[in-house]
C-alpha cells in the first residue's frame, strides 16, 4: 500500500529566487531538491511515495508548502497548499491544480499542480504489493525523495562538496580549517548565481538580511544551518572514508597506580594486629603490621608500575584487604576486603580517589555487616595525564567517614550484595582448534570423524573466575549452564570477560571473548533497571580461522585489538538479583557456583531470516608493491558465510538445499526456511569471492587491479534471527550523533579560524539536534515483534527514549542561551550530548555479526576491513538506514593483528572503492539503488532474464573523461624522518588508477612545492552529473626521500575535487578553486597539514582546447615544473620580520664533536637572516648583535602564512658547517605586531584601565579636581558585594588609598573559630612565630581559596542562568550597566592572586600571621613561562620514534634558542618611530637590556617534597637533594632522611652562578643506597635566565608587607622605594612622587597608605617603604608597563624521571632568590629549617576501675570475677606499653590501682604529631622517623596465670581533641567513647591536667559496640624542662609516690595461702549454708538412729523384755 504524489509544477511566482517545496503526509516529509534562479515557474516534475500500514482515512490531509530557499536563514514560505484525501480514498488516482493560500490563510496568485495516486489492498493492511516493492531500481532515480533534517534541504549528509577527507576528519574529532567547507566568501560578479555557491554570507550581510527577513530579528536568536552543506543536490551515492588508520587498542602503554595507605577505623574484632594487603592484579604489597589496635595509622605508600594495552590495565582488579595477625609462619585471617577494577578509578576525576574510606566487608560472610574502614588515596596515571593532589596540610578536620567513602559518585554508600547469574546456553560456528592430523589417525584406529574442538566457557568478574563444563568434540556444543557470581552491588567492575576456551592439555586457547559492560546492560536512574541481558546471540571474533598451534593473532581471541576474523557466537543471558541478607537459607560464601540453567526456545532470540548481502567491486588500488606478483581476489564473508578456505567446521548438514550455499551453519537454521522459498530461487548459489586477476603497476610503490569498466560483484545468502529493530535504533541513534559531530567541528573550526558568528553555527547544530532527537522518539515508539524482544531491548529503548526526549529539550533550552560570550562553554555541553549519544547507540545484544573484506594472494589472506553490519543494514525509513547502505565505501584494507602496528599499519595495503547492500532478502528489489548509473549487468547463465538475480559483474557503458589539476602549494609542521630532525618531503597524488609525484625539498620540515600536477585522461564511470557531485577521493601521501632504500612514509590525507562539467563555465564563486588546510594522519596522530586546491574538469567533445589554459613555467630554474596558477596562490603582501638574537643554551655535541661556533639561520617563505656568529660557544653562547631583520612577502590571510624556521649551524674549519637542530614556529601570529588604531586607542586603553581597577574600586565616582579616582585598597578586606563600578579615563589620575587605622583594628578583632579548634589560651607570642608558621597559615588560605573558587564558580553559573532567563534586554546599554556579578567575581579572583589582600581567615593564631603566595604549580605556568618578551625555541634534531604515537620529544632536543620575533606590515606609522628614545637599532624591541654576562647569586630553598616514587625494596626511600647549575653541583647527601616518602629538607643553597654560561638550575632528589650508587628518584629544571631577565620580576618575589626584623624580614637588599624608582625609570614613568599624608603618585595613579614602621624595639619611625609596597602590588594597573609581579611564594614543582617520561615521580616545594653580584649584598638566608619536635612527658595515673565485665568463673563457686589490669601506651609506641599490677579477683568489677605511667614523647605542635625515630628492623641501618598523630590508648584486661590474657575493653583518647571525663562513674556513658556525647573537646597541650572518668568499649558477637568498664585517670602532660624539675617515679615509686590502693582481702591468689581462701570462701560466704547442712544432718542422723533402734525397741516393749 502507498500513497504517492507526483508534484509537475508550481506557476505565477513572484520575483527570481531559490526554490524548495517540502510534502507532507502522517507527519512524515519530503523535500524537493532545490530549483535555482527561478523566474514565475518552477519545475519540480518530482514524485513522493510514502509507504503506508494502514488504510488512509478519508479525513487526512496532505500539505505542500512552497518555500524561497535559503542556504542561511530558514527557508521562507512562499503559500501553502491543503488537501483532504476524501476524493483520492474514493477514486484512487486524482489530478489537481489549485492556488496557494498564504499564513493568513488568503489566497494568492500562485497555483500549484500535481498528481495523486494511492494503492489500497481490500482489506489486507500492511502487505505489500510485488510490482511495486520490486519496481525497477533506476526509475526512481530522479526524484529519489530524501528526508530533511529540518533546517536545510540536505540529505541524509550535509550534502557539500567538502572533501572525503575533511568529513572524515571531522569524524575523527579533528578539524582541519578549510577554506572551502566554511565558504570563502567570494564575490559575485553578478547577481547570477552560479549552481552551488558556498553557504555563507558576509556577517554584516548576514545581519541586514535577518533584520529584513525577521523584521528585525535579534541577531542574538538566528541560527545557521549546516555550512558545509555548500551544495544541495549531491547524489549521495558515497559514503565518508575514515583517515585514522592505525588500531590504537591493544597497544601496551605505561600506566602507575598509586596508593597510599592512610589509617583503618572501626576493625571489627578485639586487640588485633591488623596489615593491610594491597592487590592490584597478580601483585601483592603489604604494609607494616600495627600491633594491638582497631585503628592502626599506616601512611604508608605503594606504587604499581604496569606497561599493558588500556584494557588489561582497566579490567586489573584492585584489592585491599586487611589481615590480622600474619607473620612469617602463618598467613592470617582475612577481616575485610574491598575491590574496584582499576577503570574506576581511572574514570574519576583527575583519575584519583583522594582521601577516602572504603568499606571493607568479609566476602566469606556475606551475611555479616562491614568490617571496618580503610582511609586511602588511589591514583592511577598513564602517560601524560598529570594528576593535580590537592595540597597536602595539616589534616585537622575530624573525618567525617560516610561523606567521604571511596566510591565513585552515584554510588550508593550501602552497598548490597547480590547474585549475578551468567547463563550459557549454546555456542555455534566454532572453528576447528586440534590440528587435522591427529584426526586421521584417530579416524584410521577407530573409524569415527569427531569435531576438532572441545570447548568450554569461561567467565571473569571482579577477580573471580567460573568455568561450564567441557562439551567434547563439538563444534555446536549445547551448555545450559548458569555460572553465579555473589558481588556486591552495585559492583565497582565495569566489565564481565566471557571467552569460549578450547580444553586441551597442552595448549589451553582462547577461541573468542566478549565482555558485557555493566554500564552498557544497566540504568542507574530513578527509573533505571538492573543489569540484564538476553537471552541474545553475541559474536565473537578474533584471529583467522585456520589452525596452527603458534597463532601470531592469539591475543585477538582473547580480547585485545580488533579481531579479523568471525570466530563463533554464543548465546548467553545475564540476570541479577538482590540478596536479603537476613534470610537464614542464604549460603554465605562468595564462591562461583556452577548450577544448571532451564534451556531457551529456539525461537526466543528472533525468528530466522534468510538476509541478502551484495558487494560490488568499483576501484581496487593502491595495493601493496609486495602482494604485486601473484594474482589477488577478494572474499567477502559474513559469520561463516562465504569463507571459503576455513569457515567450514560442519562435517555434515543433514539437509543441504539445492545447490545450496556453502553452508555451514546449524541444519536447524535451514530446515525452518519454509519451501516455497526452497523453489523460490532454486538456482541461487551464493558467490563470494572474486576472480583472481593480475595487479598492473601504478607507481613503484603501489599496483592496480585493471576492473576499469568490468566491476565484480558477490553476494550471499545467510540466514539468522530478525533483531534488525536494535540496529535501526542504533543507526538512528549514530546518525544524529554524526550530525552533532559535524556540526560542532564546524562551529570549532569556525572558532579557530575566527570566522563571523560561530554561536548562530552552534544555534543551528542545536536546533538539528532537538529535532533529531524527538524524531527518533517517534520512530523508535513503533516497535513490532514483541516475542523475541528480551528485558534488555525493551528496558533500553525506554532509557533511550527518555534520554533523547530530554536531551531534545535540553539542546533547545540550550539554544537560547548561546550567546557570543557564552559559546566556548555552551560548547562544551554539547560535547557532552555527544558523548551520551555515542554511549547509548551502541547495542550490547549483537545481531547479525560484521562483515569482513580479505584481500587473498595465492590463497593466503593478507589483509581486510571489517565493516559493521548495521552500517550497511537497509531499511525503508531512510534515518533507520545504516549510513553505508547502498553507497560506495572507500576502504583502506590493514594488516591483521599486531602487523598492524606501528609504521606496517601505516602503509595502505589496499584501497577499495566498494558498494554494500544488506537487507531482507524478500526486500532485495532495491539492492542496485545506489550504484552509480550507466552499467548492464552480467548474471549466471542460469539467472538470465530473472528479475532481481544478483549480476556477477557489471559492465560500464558510460564513461566520462577528465582532466585533475592539483595545486600543491605547501605542507607545514611534517614529521622529522632523517636524523637531522629534519625530512626531504615529497608528496605522492593517487586518483584512480593514476599518481604522481611533487618534486623533492631536501631538508625541510615546512616544504613550498608551488607545484601544479596534471592527470590527463582520467577516466571515470558513470553519469556525467553523479560525477559532478560526488567525484572520486584523491590519496595524497607524504615520504621522505632517502638516498638508499626506499622513501619512508610521513603521512597521508584525503581531498575531494571541486568538478567543472563541460558544459560549465570556468568562473567565481567555484572557480578558481581555493587554497585550503588538509589535516595530514600517520597512523593515528596528526603529522601537519597540506595546503591545495584540486579541480577535475571534464574534457567535453571538443577536447582540450576548451579547459582554462595552463600557464607555463614561469621560472626556468625549476625546469618543466608548473607553478601554482595565479589565480588559486594566496595574494601576498611585503612584511618585515625582525628577530631577537639573544644566545644558544644546551647545545649537545654533534657526532661526538662539541658546538663550537654555533649560528642562527632564520627563514621564511624563501627569505632570511643569519645571526651573527658566536666565536667561543663555551666562553659565551650570547650574540653579538642581538637585532636583524628582513623583508618577505606573505599571504594577507594569516592563516595562510608559512612557518618560520629557525636552523642553528655550527662553523667547523675549512668552511664545513653541520646542522645541529632546527625549530619551526607553525605559527606567526603571537609575533604579529598590529598598530594601534588612532580611534580605538582612547577606549581601548580605558578598557584596560577599567579591567584594571575594577577590582579596586571600592565606592562611587569621586570628583576630584583632576579628573582624579580615589581607589581605597584595603589590605585585610573581607570580600565582599561590590555594587559600583569605578570609570577611569585614559588621562584620569587615580588615588589608592590605604587606611592605616584598619590594619590595627584588624588586629585588635580576635575571632575564635568554635571550641575544637582553640589550642593556645594566650596568643602565640611574636617570637614563636617562624618562617613555618607563615608557611602553614599561607596553605590554609590556598585551600580556603580553592574552595572559595569553586563555590565563586557554582555562584557565577547559577547567575548566568538567571541572566539567560532575563534574556538580552539591555543589549545595547553593556558600556553604561557593567554586570555586578562578573565584577564580583573578578574582585575574588584579585584577592586570590594578591597574597596581600587576603581574607581575614579566623585562624587558631589570632594574631595575624603574614603570609606568602604557595602555588600548587611551576610558577612558569602562573607567569607564562615568562615569556614576556624573550622566547625559549627548543632545537630538534633526530628522528621520530615509530614505537609511540608522540614520542616524546625531549630526547630528540638538542639545544633551545632564545630570542623572539616581531612581524609587521610595512611601512610601519611613523609615530611609533619618533617616540622618545626610540633607537632604531633596536626596531621594535625597544629598551631590552644587555646581553653581556653577569655574575648572579643563586639562593634556592628547598622546602619539602610530597609522594616521591618509592624507591627501596621496602616501599621507602632515602631521599636526598642534589642542586646542579654549570658546574656547581651540591650534593646534601649525608643530610639524607632514612625511609621517607614525605620529607621536610627545610634547606637554602648558595650558588655563585654567571648567566648566561649557567643558566639551567637543576634540582633533583636521589636516593641514598648503603651499597651501589644512588638512584634518582626525579628532578625539575628551573630556567633562571628568563625569569631574571622578566618584567615580572622574579629575582626576589616582593612581600606583602615590609618588616625590619622577626620572621617576615624584608628579603631584597632593595628596598622597596628603590624597586618603585628602578622600576618607574626603566618604563620612563613620571614618579614616585611621594606625598604628605601618605600618598604616592606614580604616572596618573594616586595611592595612599601607611607611613609608619616599627623597629626590633618598637619604636615608631616615618618611612616611605609601606606606600612604594603598595604601588608594587598593584603595579599591573599602571597604564603601559604595568604588569603583575612576582610575590613572595613557594612553588610546587613535579618531578620528572628520564627513565619514566610523563609520569610524575612527585613534588618538590621550593623557591630561588637571585641576586646581581654588583648590587648590594643580600641579607643572610632565611632560616626555614624544619621545625624540631619539642620534648614532652606525659604522666598518666590510672586510679580506679568500675563496672567492668567479669570473665572468670570460680573454680569451687563458679562465682564470676575478674582479675584486672590496665594497659597503656601512646600510639606507634606499643614496644613501650605500661602495664599496672593486677587487682585480683574482682567480684563487682571494680579495681584500685593508684598506679602511675610515663610516657616521654617529641611532639610538633605545627602538625600536630607524636615524632618517633626507631630502626625498622634488626637489620635497617639506621633509625626512621615517623610522624604519628598523638593518641593515648588505655586496655582493660583479665590476667590469666596458665593460658592468654584476656583483653576486655579499650579506648583511645587522641591528645588534641578528646571528650572531657565524666566527673563520677555513674555519669560516664558510652557515648564518651564514640564521640556522640555533647561534651566540650579538650587538648591536653592546652589543659595540661585534666581528670575523670572514661568507658572501655569493645564489640559484642553482633559486632555492637558495648561499654566494658569505666577508668578513672589523670592525664598530666608537661614539658621537658617541667618534668626535670619536678620529677615522679613509674607505678608508685619514689619520687612523688602514690599511695597503695585500698583493696579488700579477697584480691589475692588462692594457692598461695589455700587455708585463708578457704576460710574466706567457706567463712564468708557460706557460714548460713554450713549451719543449715550441719542441723539438717543432725535430723537426719536423728531419724535414722530413730529408725534404727524402733524395731528393737518395740520387740523389746512388746515382749516386756
Amino acid at each position: 500500500m502507498a500513497l504517492s504524489v507526483h508534484l509537475k509544477t508550481v506557476t505565477d511566482l513572484r520575483g527570481k529566487g531559490d526554490r524548495i517545496a517540502k510534502v507532507a503526509f502522517r507527519g512524515l516529509s519530503f523535500y524537493t531538491r532545490v530549483l535555482e534562479n527561478c523566474e514565475d515557474e518552477a519545475p519540480f516534475d518530482e514524485t513522493f511515495r510514502w509507504p503506508i500500514a494502514s488504510s488512509i482515512d478519508v479525513n487526512e490531509m496532505l500539505e505542500i508548502q512552497v518555500f524561497n530557499y535559503s542556504k542561511v536563514f530558514s527557508n521562507r514560505l512562499v503559500g501553502t497548499f491543503r488537501m483532504v484525501l476524501q476524493k483520492v480514498v474514493e477514486e484512487g488516482q486524482l489530478e489537481v491544480t489549485d492556488t496557494l493560500i498564504d499564513d493568513n490563510n488568503a489566497v494568492i496568485r500562485t497555483s500549484i499542480s500535481i498528481e495523486i495516486r494511492y494503492q489500497a489492498m481490500d482489506g489486507t493492511v500492511g502487505a505489500w504489493n510485488d510490482e511495486e516493492f520490486l519496481e525497477s531500481p533506476n526509475a526512481r532515480l530522479e526524484g529519489d525523495p530524501y528526508e530533511t533534517d529540518g533546517l536545510l534541504s540536505s540529505r541524509r549528509q550535509s550534502p557539500s562538496k567538502t572533501s572525503a577527507a575533511e568529513r572524515a576528519l571531522r569524524r575523527a574529532g579533528k578539524g582541519v580549517f578549510s577554506a572551502m567547507k566554511l565558504g570563502k566568501v567570494r564575490a559575485a560578479k553578478d547577481d547570477h548565481r552560479k549552481q552551488d555557491e558556498p553557504a555563507v554570507l558576509e556577517a554584516e550581510d548576514l545581519d541586514r538580511k535577518a533584520m529584513r527577513l525577521g523584521g528585525g530579528l535579534d541577531p542574538d536568536t538566528i541560527s545557521l544551518a549546516s555550512v558545509t552543506a555548500v551544495t544541495t543536490n549531491v547524489s549521495n551515492k558515497r559514503s565518508k572514508p575514515d583517515i585514522k588508520m592505525e588500531p590504537s587498542a591493544g597497544r601496551p602503554m605505561d600506566y602507575q597506580v598509586s596508593i597510599t595507605i592512610i589509617e583503618a577505623r572501626q576493625l571489627v574484632g578485639l586487640n588485633m594486629d591488623p596489615v593491610v594487603c594491597v592487590e592490584v592484579g597478580e601483585e601483592k604489597k603489604y604494609t607494616s603490621m600495627k600491633e594491638s589496635t582497631n585503628c592502626p595509622y599506616y601512611n604508608e605508600y605503594f606504587v604499581f608500575d604496569f606497561h599493558v594495552p588500556p584494557d588489561v590495565m582497566f579490567d586489573k582488579i584492585l584489592k585491599l584487604s586487611v589481615i590480622h595477625s600474619k607473620n612469617l609462619l602463618r598467613s592470617g585471617t582475612l577481616v575485610g576486603s574491598f575491590k574496584m577494577d582499576v577503570g574506576t578509578v581511572y574514570s574519576q576525576p583527575e583519575h584519583q580517589f583522594y582521601h577516602k574510606w572504603a568499606i571493607l566487608s568479609d566476602p566469606d560472610d556475606i551475611t555479616a555487616g562491614l568490617k571496618g574502614y580503610l582511609k586511602v588515596d588511589v591514583a592511577v596515571v598513564g602517560k601524560g595525564d598529570n594528576i593535580k593532589t590537592p595540597h597536602k596540610a595539616n589534616e585537622t578536620d575530624e573525618d567525617d567517614i560516610e561523606g567521604n567513602l571511596l566510591l565513585p559518585d552515584g554510588v550508593p554508600p550501602e552497598r548490597q550484595w547480590a547474585r549475578f547469574y551468567i547463563k550459557i546456553y549454546r555456542a555455534e560456528g566454532l572453528p576447528r582448534m586440534n590440528t587435522s592430523i591427529m584426526a586421521n589417525v584417530k579416524k584410521a584406529l577407530i573409524g569415527e570423524n569427531k569435531d576438532l574442538v572441545d570447548p568450554y566457557v569461561q567467565v571473569v568478574f571482579a577477580g573471580q573466575k567460573g568455568k561450564t563444563s567441557v562439551q567434547k568434540s563439538s563444534y555446536e556444543p549445547l551448555w545450559n549452564e548458569q555460572i553465579v557470581f555473589t558481588e556486591m552491588f552495585p559492583p565497582l567492575c565495569k566489565r564481565i570477560k566471557v571467552q569460549i576456551r578450547d580444553s586441551d592439555k597442552v595448549n589451553d586457547v582462547a577461541i573468542g571473548t566478549h565482555f558485557i559492560d555493566l554500564r552498557k546492560v544497566s540504568n542507574e536512574g530513578d527509573k533505571g533497571f538492573l543489569p540484564t541481558f538476553g537471552p541474545a546471540w553475541v559474536n565473537m571474533y578474533g584471529s583467522t580461522r585456520n589452525y596452527t598451534l603458534m597463532d601470531e593473532h592469539q591475543d585477538l581471541n582473547e580480547g585485545l585489538g580488533e579481531g579479523v576474523s568471525f570466530r563463533a557466537r554464543l548465546l548467553i543471558g545475564l540476570s541479577v538479583e538482590i540478596l536479603d541478607t537476613s534470610n537464614p537459607e542464604i549460603t554465605s560464601s562468595t564462591e562461583v557456583q556452577l548450577d544448571q540453567a532451564t534451556p531457551v526456545a529456539d525461537n526466543c532470540t528472533g525468528k530466522m531470516e534468510e538476509f541478502f548481502l551484495f558487494g560490488s567491486f568499483l576501484e581496487a588500488t593502491m595495493v601493496d608493491r609486495k602482494n604485486g606478483d601473484k594474482p589477488i581476489n577478494f572474499e567477502v564473508t559474513i559469520g561463516n558465510y562465504g569463507n571459503e578456505i576455513d569457515g567450514i567446521s560442519k562435517p555434515v548438514i543433514k539437509k543441504k538445499k539445492e545447490g545450496g550455499a556453502g553452508n555451514e551453519e546449524a541444519s536447524e537454521l535451514l530446515q525452518n526456511s519454509s519451501d516455497e522459498e526452497d523453489n523460490d530461487d532454486e538456482e541461487f548459489v551464493s558467490i563470494s569471492v572474486t576472480p583472481p586477476m593480475k595487479p598492473l603497476i601504478t607507481d613503484r610503490n603501489y599496483f592496480h587491479l585493471p576492473y576499469f569498466d568490468k566491476k565484480p560483484c558477490m553476494y550471499i545468502k545467510s540466514w539468522w534471527q530478525d533483531q534488525r529493530r536494535r540496529l535501526y535504533n542504533a543507526n538512528i541513534m549514530d546518525k544524529i550523533a554524526d550530525k552533532l559531530e559535524e556540526g560542532l567541528n564546524d562551529v570549532h573550526e569556525m572558532m579557530k579560524t575566527e570566522k563571523p558568528h560561530p554561536e548562530r553555527r552552534l544555534r543551528g547544530v542545536l536546533e538539528e539536534l532537538s529535532s533529531g532527537c524527538l524524531r527518533f522518539v517517534t520512530l523508535a515508539n513503533k516497535d513490532q515483534n514483541h516475542s523475541s524482544r528480551t528485558r534488555l531491548d525493551r528496558e533500553r529503548l525506554k532509557s533511550c527514549m527518555r534520554e533523547l526526549e530530554t536531551m531534545g529539550q535540553q539542546a533547545k533550552t540550550l539554544r537560547s542561551q548561546v550567546k557570543k560570550t557564552t559559546i566556548r562553554e555552551k560548547l562544551k555541553q554539547s560535547q557532552n550530548f555527544l558523548q551520551k549519544l555515542r554511549f547509548l547507540a551502541d547495542e550490547p545484544q549483537h545481531s547479525i555479526p560484521d562483515i569482513f573484506i580479505w584481500m587473498m594472494s595465492n590463497n593466503k589472506r593478507i589483509a581486510y576491513a571489517r565493516i559493521p553490519s548495521k552500517d550497511i543494514l537497509y531499511s525503508i525509513v531512510d534515518e533507520e538506514m545504516g549510513k553505508d547502505c547502498g553507497k560506495v565505501k572507500t576502504v583502506f584494507l590493514k594488516l591483521p593483528g599486531k602487523k598492524g602496528f606501528g609504521p606496517a599499519g601505516w602503509t595502505v595495503q589496499a584501497k577499495m572503492e566498494i558498494y554494500l547492500w544488506l537487507g531482507l532478502n524478500k526486500q532485495r528489489k532495491d539492492f542496485l539503488g545506489g550504484l552509480p548509473c550507466g552499467f548492464e549487468e552480467r548474471k549466471l547463465p542460469k539467472g538470465q532474464g530473472i528479475p532481481f538475480f544478483p549480476p556477477i559483474s557489471l559492465i560500464y557503458t558510460m564513461k566520462q573523461v577528465f582532466q585533475l589539476r592539483v595545486h600543491m602549494y605547501q605542507a607545514r609542521s611534517l614529521f622529522a624522518a632523517d636524523s637531522s630532525g629534519l625530512s626531504d618531503p615529497f608528496a605522492r597524488v593517487f586518483f584512480i588508477t593514476q599518481s604522481q609525484c611533487t618534486e623533492v625539498l631536501n631538508e625541510t620540515l615546512c616544504p613550498t612545492w608551488d607545484q601544479l600536477l596534471v592527470f590527463d585522461n582520467v577516466e571515470l564511470y558513470g553519469e556525467v552529473h553523479e560525477m559532478r557531485d560526488d567525484p572520486p577521493i584523491i590519496v595524497i601521501e607524504i615520504y621522505d626521500q632517502d638516498t638508499v632504500g626506499k622513501a619512508d612514509f610521513m603521512g597521508r590525507t584525503f581531498a575531494k575535487p571541486v568538478v567543472k562539467m563541460s558544459d560549465e563555465e570556468y568562473c567565481p564563486p567555484r572557480f578558481p578553486p581555493q587554497l585550503e588546510y588538509y589535516q595530514i594522519y600517520r597512523g593515528n596522530s596528526t603529522a601537519g597539514d597540506l595546503l591545495a586546491a584540486f579541480e577535475l574538469l571534464q574534457i567535453g567533445p571538443a577536447g582540450k582546447s576548451d579547459l582554462p589554459p595552463i600557464d607555463g613555467p614561469t621560472d626556468m630554474d625549476r625546469g618543466p615544473i608548473l607553478p601554482v596558477p595565479l589565480g588559486i596562490r594566496p595574494v601576498l603582501s611585503k612584511y618585515r620580520v625582525e628577530i631577537l638574537f639573544w644566545g644558544l643554551r644546551d647545545l649537545k655535541r654533534v657526532n661526538l664533536a662539541q658546538v663550537d661556533r654555533p649560528r642562527v639561520d632564520i627563514e621564511c617563505a624563501g627569505k632570511g637572516v643569519q645571526s651573527s656568529l658566536i666565536q667561543n660557544y663555551k666562553k659565551n653562547p650570547n650574540f653579538s648583535t642581538l637585532v636583524k631583520w628582513f623583508e618577505v612577502d606573505l599571504p594577507e590571510n594569516e592563516l595562510l602564512h608559512p612557518p618560520l624556521n629557525i636552523r642553528v649551524v655550527d662553523c667547523r674549519a675549512f668552511g664545513r658547517y653541520t646542522l645541529v637542530g632546527s625549530h619551526a614556529v607553525n605559527s606567526l601570529r603571537k609575533f604579529i605586531y598590529r598598530p594601534p588604531d588612532k580611534k580605538a586607542q582612547h577606549w581601548s586603553t580605558a578598557a584596560k584601565l577599567m579591567n584594571a581597577y575594577k577590582t579596586l574600586a571600592n565606592g562611587g565616582p569621586y570628583s576630584h579636581p583632576a579628573g582624579e579616582i580615589v581607589v581605597n585598597v584595603e589590605p585585610e578586606v573581607p570580600i565582599k558585594k561590590m555594587e559600583t563600578m569605578v570609570k577611569l579615563e585614559a588621562n584620569s589620575d587615580a588615588v589608592v588609598k590605604v587606611d592605616p587605622s584598619e590594619e590595627e583594628k584588624e588586629k585588635k578583632k580576635k575571632k575564635k573559630k568554635g571550641g575544637a579548634e582553640e589550642m593556645e589560651d594566650d596568643e602565640p607570642d611574636e617570637s614563636m612565630l617562624d618562617w613555618w608558621s607563615k608557611y602553614f597559615a599561607s596553605i590554609e588560605t590556598m585551600k580556603e581559596h580553592l574552595r572559595q573558587q569553586e563555590a565563586a564558580a557554582a555562584e557565577a553559573e547559577e547567575k548566568e542562568e538567571m541572566e539567560m532567563t532575563e534574556g538580552s534586554k539591555g543589549h545595547g546599554k553593556s558600556k553604561e550597566k557593567i554586570k555586578v556579578p562578573k565584577e564580583d567575581k573578578k574582585k575574588k579572583q584579585q584577592q586570590q592572586q594578591q597574597p596581600q589582600q587576603p581574607e581575614v581567615l579566623e585562624r587558631k593564631n589570632k594574631l595575624k600571621i603574614d603570609e606568602m603566595k604557595v602555588y600548587p604549580k611551576e610558577l612558569e605556568t602562573e607567569f607564562d613561562n615568562f615569556e614576556d618578551w624573550l622566547h625559549t625555541f627548543n632545537l630538534l634534531r633526530g628522528k621520530i620514534g615509530d614505537d609511540d604515537d608522540n614520542a616524546a620529544d625531549e630526547e630528540r632536543i638538542v639545544g633551545r634558542f632564545k630570542g623572539s620575533m616581531c612581524v609587521y606590515k610595512v611601512p610601519l606609522p611613523d609615530d611609533i618611530t619618533k617616540e622618545a628614545g626610540y633607537d632604531p637599532n633596536f626596531g621594535m624591541f625597544q629598551g631590552i637590556p644587555s646581553n653581556d654576562p653577569i655574575n648572579v647569586l643563586v639562593r634556592v630553598y628547598v622546602v619539602r617534597a610530597t609522594d616521591l616514587h618509592p624507591a627501596d625494596i621496602n616501599g621507602k626511600a632515602d631521599p636526598y637533594v642534589v642542586i646542579k647549575l654549570g658546574k656547581t653541583d651540591i650534593k646534601d647527601k649525608e643530610n639524607y632522611i632514612s625511609k621517607q616518602l614525605n620529607p621536610v629538607f627545610g634547606k637554602s643553597f648558595d650558588i655563585e652562578a654567571t648567566f648566561p654560561m649557567e643558566s639551567m638550575l637543576t634540582v633533583a632528589v636521589y636516593d641514598w643506597d648503603l651499597v651501589g650508587s644512588d638512584d634518582l628518584i626525579g628532578e625539575t629544571k628551573i630556567d633562571l635566565e628568563n625569569r631574571y631577565y622578566s618584567k615580572h620580576r622574579a629575582t626576589c618575589g616582593v612581600s606583602g608587607t615590609y618588616s625590619i626584623h622577626g620572621y617576615n624580614i624584608w628579603r631584597d637588599p632593595q628596598k622597596p622605594t628603590q624597586i618603585l624608582s628602578r622600576l618607574c625609570k626603566e618604563g620612563k614613568l613620571d614618579g614616585p612622587h611621594y606625598g604628605p599624608g601618605g600618598r604616592v603618585k606614580v604616572a596618573n595613579r594616586v595611592f595612599t597608605g601607611p607611613t609608619e614602621l616599627e623597629d626590633e624595639n618598637g619604636q615608631k619611625k616615618q618611612t616611605d617603604e609601606h606606600l612604594a609596597l603598595t604601588v608594587l602590588h598593584h603595579w599591573e594597573g599602571i597604564p603601559r608597563v604595568g604588569c603583575k609581579l612576582v610575590p613572595e611564594h613557594v612553588e610546587t614543582r613535579p618531578l620528572l624521571n628520564p627513565d619514566k617520561p610523563g609520569i610524575e615521580q612527585g613534588r618538590l616545594e621550593l623557591w630561588v632568590d637571585m641576586f646581581p653580584m654588583d648590587m648590594p649584598a643580600p641579607g643572610p638566608a632565611i632560616d626555614i629549617a624544619p621545625r624540631k619536635p619539642k620534648k614532652y612527658e606525659l604522666r598518666v595515673i590510672v586510679w580506679n576501675t568500675d563496672e567492668v565485665i567479669l570473665e572468670d568463673d570460680d573454680y569451687f563457686t563458679g562465682e564470676k570475677s575478674s582479675d584486672i589490669f590496665v594497659r597503656g601506651w601512646l600510639k606507634g609506641q606499643q614496644e613501650d606499653k605500661q602495664d599496672t599490677d593486677v587487682h585480683y579477683h574482682s567480684l563487682t568489677g571494680e579495681g584500685n590501682f593508684n598506679w602511675r605511667y610515663i610516657f616521654p614523647f617529641d611532639y610538633l605542635a605545627a602538625e600536630e604529631k607524636i615524632v618517633i625515630s626507631k630502626k625498622e628492623s634488626m637489620f635497617s641501618w639506621d633509625e626512621t622517623e615517623y610522624k604519628i598523630p598523638a593518641r593515648l590508648t588505655l586496655q582493660v584486661w583479665d590476667a590469666d596465670h596458665f593460658s592468654a590474657d584476656d583483653f576486655l575493653g579499650a579506648i583511645e583518647l587522641d591528645l588534641n581533641r578528646f571528650p572531657r571525663g565524666a566527673k563520677t562513674a555513674k555519669q560516664c556513658s558510652m557515648e564518651l567513647g564514640t564521640g556522640e556525647a555533647e561534651v566540650p573537646l579538650i587538648s591536653i597541650f592546652k589543659q595540661k591536667r585534666v581528670k575523670g572518668w572514661w568507658p572501655f568499649l569493645a564489640r559484642d558477637e553482633n559486632d555492637e559496640m558495648e561499654i566494658t568498664g569505666k577508668v578513672e585517670a589523670e592525664l598530666h602532660l608537661l614539658t621537658a624542662e617541667e618534668a626535670e624539675k619536678s620529677p615522679a617515679g613509674l607505678a608508685r615509686n619514689e619520687p612523688d609516690p602514690l599511695e597503695k590502693p585500698n583493696r579488700p582481702d579477697t584480691s589475692f591468689i588462692w594457692f598461695l595461702n589455700p587455708l585463708k581462701s578457704i576460710k574466706y570462701l567457706i567463712c564468708t560466704r557460706y557460714k548460713w549454708l554450713i549451719i543449715k547442712i550441719v542441723l539438717a544432718l543432725l535430723l537426719v542422723i536423728m531419724v535414722g538412729l530413730f529408725l534404727y533402734s524402733m524395731p528393737g525397741y518395740m520387740v523389746k516393749k512388746l515382749l516386756g523384755a
